[in-house]
């Protein structure tokens, strides 16, 4: 039995064990680029933020339509009066009286009232909301593309470690080879120490590109709400997401400024200072109250009984606005001035826009050019390399030329991957623009 005891203890150590390491352990994510856009629509707080002030601007909306709406009041009192009194009964004589009384009163009122100002502040509680709600799905579009940006990135710079790993391992070969070369006495040092400066400069930009990479995998996670603790793991190949086709058709499709969130917001921005003139000029407007009050009697429950009657008030009331010093044609012509501002920002804004628009059908087409060349120049580069590698390992080459083949690779991945992601900005900035997701 000791000996059993013994056996299970040591097994629930070693769960116990096994579970703390698990639960130290960071988790892994693994997500496409499909999964990664709806995981982070899910858990991104800006958006999250978003989606409350949307929310807030309905219970800011229900504020002013419930201050036209009846309010009501109740009060109550209760009064407890203990002492004496003195009476005067002539020729000096005079008498205490003991007053104990205690009293309760109840007080019930009611009003409403309505006037212009308050209807016209519903209605730009209206404009707010669609402001709102416009810059909730902003905000979704602006993390849908910063999340693709960051996939494709880390994929690129995950290709270019790839590139960099294999001809760090060709180079690896070669100054090994040089270095037998030398200890056999038909090679000169000189050539291997510049094999050995390529290696060491080749090993530098490995480092370099994953340092890179860590800090795409923390924007990813900082856009996806993941937490420090997450692995991510992008399964999606960079091939497969790269769609050169879909990019080139964004230059075919016409422009729709209704279809973009800015202009949609300078619209509404417009609309709400239109408002707000009329609203202005709702201080003219009478106002308009009704009120009714209720008071119960009081009740002395010791002492001298008494009965107050009670008492029921109902009013209404027309306030209508005389004479303010010109201080509410001074607030109609404010709103007035706002307004011309709204509508030039508006104008503004559809003239950068339409500019914006060209701009970024321009940046992609010469994206895509600098991409395909690029592309062309890798394959070249890479092919150059491989044959001076043959032909340095078989004498046929020299260190110089060998050297030369090796940074022309090195600035061709770089030149390739910058192509990628050139690409990448432009066509997620144009679909933005163009509210395609």
């Amino acid at each position: 039995m000791k000996k059993r005891f013994l056996s299970l203890l040591c097994g629930a150590l070693c769960c116990f064990t096994m579970m703390a390491q698990t639960n130290n352990s960071p988790s892994e994510l693994r997500l496409s680029l499909a999964e990664a856009r709806d995981y982070a629509l899910e858990h991104n707080r800006t958006l999250q933020n978003a989606d409350l002030s949307v929310r807030q601007a309905y219970a800011a909306r229900w504020q002013t339509i419930a201050s036209m709406l009846p309010q009501a009041d109740m009060s109550l009192g209760l009064n407890y009066t203990d002492g004496s009194m003195k009476f005067s009964m002539g020729e000096g004589m005079q008498m205490d009286r003991k007053i104990e009384n205690l009293a309760g009163s109840l007080g019930v009122s009611a009003s409403i009232a309505v006037n212009g100002q308050l209807i016209m502040g519903a209605l730009i509680n209206n404009t707010a909301i669609e402001m709102q709600d416009i810059n909730k799905r902003s905000s979704e579009l602006d993390v849908v593309s910063s999340v693709e940006t960051y996939y494709i990135t880390a994929l690129a710079m995950e290709k270019t470690v790839s590139l960099l790993d294999r001809s760090m391992v060709d180079l690896e070969k070669l100054y090994e080879i040089t270095n037998h070369s030398v200890l056999a006495g038909v090679a000169e040092q000189t050539t291997a120490d510049q094999i050995k400066v390529q290696v060491a400069s080749m090993r530098s930009a490995i480092n370099s590109t994953k340092r890179s990479l860590e800090m795409i995998y923390n924007a990813l996670a900082l856009q996806m709400a993941t937490g420090a603790d997450v692995k991510l793991v992008l399964t999606d190949e960079l091939d497969n997401i790269l769609n050169v086709e879909e990019a080139l058709n964004l230059l075919s499709i016409d422009f729709n400024l209704s279809n973009n969130y800015g202009y949609q917001l300078a619209e509404q921005n417009v609309k709400m200072a239109k408002q707000n003139v009329i609203m202005a000029g709702m201080a003219y407007v009478p106002t308009l109250s009704a009120f009714y009050q209720y008071t119960s009697p009081n009740k002395y429950f010791k002492g001298e009984a008494a009965m107050e009657q009670s008492m029921g008030i109902v009013g209404l009331q027309l306030s209508i606005p005389l004479w303010s010093s010109g201080k509410r044609a001074a607030g109609i012509t404010e709103k007035k001035l706002a307004r011309q501002a709204a509508e030039n920002s508006l104008a503004d804004a559809k003239d950068a826009l339409m500019v914006q628009h060209k701009q970024l059908r321009y940046n992609l087409s010469t994206a895509y050019e600098d991409f395909d060349m690029q592309k062309l120049n890798i394959d070249v580069s890479q092919r150059v390399f491989e044959s001076t590698s043959n032909k340095f390992e078989y004498g046929h080459a020299s260190a110089l030329e060998l050297t030369n083949a090796s940074m022309t690779l090195l600035t061709a991945q770089s030149d390739y991957v910058q192509a990628i992601l050139s690409l990448v900005n432009a066509q997620i900035e144009l679909k933005k623009l163009l509210n395609k997701k």
